[in-house]
């Protein structure tokens, strides 16, 4: 638990042992310090909600308050409670507007100040769920161990208020494993005081532009003179920049070597600013722990500990997933793991379906690639997540020209694949597309046009060559398609006979395809699994569709938000999803995940390994489809995956309903209908047509007949074409 962290989701945090791979040694609970000028100590009571402190007995003055920052109204009610309260300080020469602690008595705040959410990427559900924290109510959820930060002494010390005196007036059972502090006059002082020897003192240092008020020198001064901060602090708390610091392109720099130099003097480092839903360095992929594991479990240092928003992500870095990168993957099964599956190969990384997708996703240790297979208008099949080529590629500067509008595939313009001949195709570049760019969330800048469009029997050549458990070949439009006179499941099913999968036994092959048309097709193929593809969100399978679908398919994808029903982005409940398909013996995967928190529910605290968790073991999906195969790996390698081992740490599924219970009634709007549930005719589609045989226009002409029975046999033919095609269409109409 962090009291340090006001503007925090839930008022919760921790400081980390990062040594060990199992459990992590010791966990803190962090107060940084602001003082009220009161006479207010509280006495024993509830401290779940403002109105049962309202008992406390005034006892003494300067109450110590966990919060962060100066000012109060930031992240508390306080200016709507005591709207003619605002003042301005000054604040190391820098005039400084709002309401301050000092301002008030602990009593005012305790009694009637709230916390409030002041980062707009977290839920303000909880807003006034949760009163102002003494460092009294953190001593009375008895933590291992207390971190208390003084960050401001030398404001509070100009006022009066003495954050020293407070500190040795505490009584003997507030045990202070750690006082932090920015400013080296009040930990020199302190030093030699207390009471309890064991109590560390650490120096911390904030931008390195910014004066330290006791020697008046930058803190980027003071860091090259790291010597001089040993004779009074037992380590130091550095932003993480300091160790790994960006580039302006927001890829990682070299580390420095702060570490080494800190812990060579016998000063103990620890890092800050760790949190899972701000924009990372591009080397992590949005995903959070991977940045853990790169202070903790690189090959030349380790930080001591780090300080974060989200503790249950660095817990799970530290108890599980470091030193685990060189665990065997355990093979996918009932009782061990998920299968993982690529969506689009590792489209996180590079472009989506080329070569680099793939080869990356290979190297991750999927268990299964996937090539969602497009056509070229002269007949090639390749490898693309779309038939629209426009977002995909640089098909949108290419060929401008040949935009058009197929309502059967989608409702609005795009470059179609079908419109294009191979040769046209392969000159065009791949475009690595991110799906929250305009949240500043971009995928790996470096490689959005890297990499090479691939034909199936490339992709067929590829896997054959890899160690992979399967591959997923997704067919789509094939009605259409065949209507246009272009055979998908044709050219498939040639490619897959002259790679030799009919008779292949390593490798799986699944077909997937949201037509059971399409799946009955290949039901030729005894080996082959054939999965069906639902788009729609639904709650549960009725009897019926279930039987329609093992009728043609024996494995169904369904998409996230089928799995559970959600309010305002909460969890209530899972829905019967998984249970209705997998009780009727159909296998179930489920996608398609995204690292990226704009993508993830509030129940999974911005990480998506507790969503790897949490539709593993708590929804038991049979596979995962996602976009970063090497973040379900990284977890699978973990002893933590597997529940039966008993850890005494370990991640832990999200549980519907825990948070939505938590907040207060009527903070939520009320529930959706729930999503309805599948029924045949969402299941059966009609035959497939025949391929057409069309005559394209670019198509070259017959040679013209020399003599004259050649072109009254030509002629004759004619006249029975036309004549059939006037058939045909009476037929048509008699219908």
């Amino acid at each position: 638990m962090r009291c340090n962290v006001g503007c925090s989701s839930w008022p919760n945090g921790s400081k980390l042992s990062s040594h060990v791979s199992g459990p992590p040694a010791a966990s803190w609970s962090q107060c940084c310090f602001e003082s009220s000028n009161s006479r207010a100590k509280m006495a024993d009571s509830e401290r779940s909600s403002p109105s049962s402190r309202s008992s406390r007995r005034i006892l003494c003055d300067r109450i110590g308050f966990c919060k962060t920052g100066l000012t109060l109204d930031n992240s508390t009610t306080v200016a709507e409670i005591f709207p003619k309260m605002d003042r301005t300080y000054k604040l190391q020469g820098e005039d400084v507007h709002g309401w301050f602690s000092l301002d008030f008595t602990a009593e005012q705040l305790v009694q009637n100040v709230t916390l409030i959410q002041n980062i707009f990427s977290r839920p303000s559900t909880f807003d006034a769920s949760f009163g102002m924290y003494t460092l009294d109510d953190v001593v009375e959820l008895h933590p291992p161990q207390i971190w208390l930060n003084v960050e401001y002494n030398s404001f509070f010390m100009e006022h009066k208020l003495s954050s020293e005196d407070y500190i040795l007036e505490l009584p003997k059972d507030f045990s202070l494993t750690y006082i932090s502090s920015p400013e080296i006059g009040f930990l020199k002082s302190l030093s030699g005081k207390l009471r309890n020897a064991k109590t560390k003192l650490i120096f911390r240092f904030l931008n390195e532009d910014v004066e330290e008020p006791s020697t008046k020198k930058t803190y980027g001064e003071l860091l090259k003179d790291l010597k001089s901060i040993k004779e009074f602090a037992a380590g130091v708390l550095v932003p993480k920049t300091y160790i790994w610091p960006l580039k302006k392109d927001q890829y990682l720099a070299p580390s420095t070597s702060l570490v080494k130099d800190a812990h060579a003097l016998g000063l103990e480092v620890y890092a800050s600013g760790f949190a899972n839903d701000i924009i990372l360095s591009y080397n992590y992929s949005y995903d959070p722990t991977a940045e853990y594991l790169q202070f903790i479990d690189n090959p030349d240092f380790s930080v001591d500990g780090v300080i974060t928003d989200f503790p249950p992500t660095a817990s799970g870095a530290v108890a599980c997933l470091a030193h685990s990168k060189g665990n065997p993957l355990p093979p996918p099964g009932k009782d061990t793991r998920p299968l993982i599956i690529t969506h689009n190969g590792a489209s996180g990384m590079f472009a989506g379906s080329t070569d680099l997708a793939y080869q990356q996703a290979i190297k991750d240790a999927a268990d299964v690639i996937d090539c969602t297979v497009q056509m070229s208008k002269d007949g090639t099949a390749f490898c693309m997540q779309s038939a629209d080529m426009s977002s995909s590629t640089t098909a949108s500067t290419a060929f401008a020209s040949k935009a058009s509008t197929v309502h059967e595939i989608q409702n609005k313009s795009g470059i179609f694949s079908f419109d294009l001949s191979w040769s046209e195709i392969a000159t065009l570049k791949p475009d690595l597309i991110s799906p929250f760019a305009q949240a500043g969330m971009k995928r790996n800048p470096q490689a959005k046009n890297a990499g090479k469009l691939m034909t199936v029997p490339q992709f067929l050549d590829l896997a054959k060559a890899s160690n992979i458990t399967g591959i997923l070949i997704e067919i789509e439009h094939a009605s259409y398609l065949a209507k246009r006179g272009i055979g998908v499941v044709e050219a498939v099913s040639s490619a897959l006979t002259k790679a030799g999968y009919d008779k292949e036994t390593k490798q799986q092959v699944f077909i997937q395809s949201d037509d059971s048309s399409v799946l009955a097709a290949f039901k030729k193929f005894t080996t082959f699994r054939r999965v069906l593809n639902i788009e729609a969100k639904i709650s549960g399978a009725s009897k019926p569709s279930v039987d329609d679908i093992k009728k043609f398919a024996d494995t169904v994808r369904i998409n996230r938000n089928s799995v559970a029903q959600v309010t305002g982005y909460f969890m209530t409940h899972f829905t019967d999803t998984v249970s209705s398909l997998q009780d009727a013996n159909l296998t179930v995967f489920l996608g398609v995940l995204k690292n990226e928190f704009m993508n993830l529910g509030f129940d999974f605290f911005a990480d998506p390994t507790i969503e790897i968790v949490t539709y593993s073991w708590a929804v038991l999906a049979d596979g995962l489809v996602t976009d970063y195969p090497a973040t379900a790996a990284s977890y699978f390698r973990s002893p933590c995956s597997d529940m039966n081992l008993n850890l005494s740490y370990s991640i832990l599924p999200a549980q519907p309903g825990a948070l939505v219970n938590l907040a207060a009634p009527g903070t939520l709007a009320p529930a959706g209908a729930p999503a309805p549930l599948l029924q045949p005719s969402d299941v059966v589609d009609p035959p497939l047509p025949p391929v057409k045989a069309v005559i394209t226009a670019d198509a070259p002409a017959p040679e013209a007949a020399d003599n004259t029975s050649s072109a009254s046999s030509s002629n004759a033919g004619n006249g029975l074409l036309w004549a059939a095609i006037v058939a045909l269409l009476s037929l048509s109409f008699l219908r």
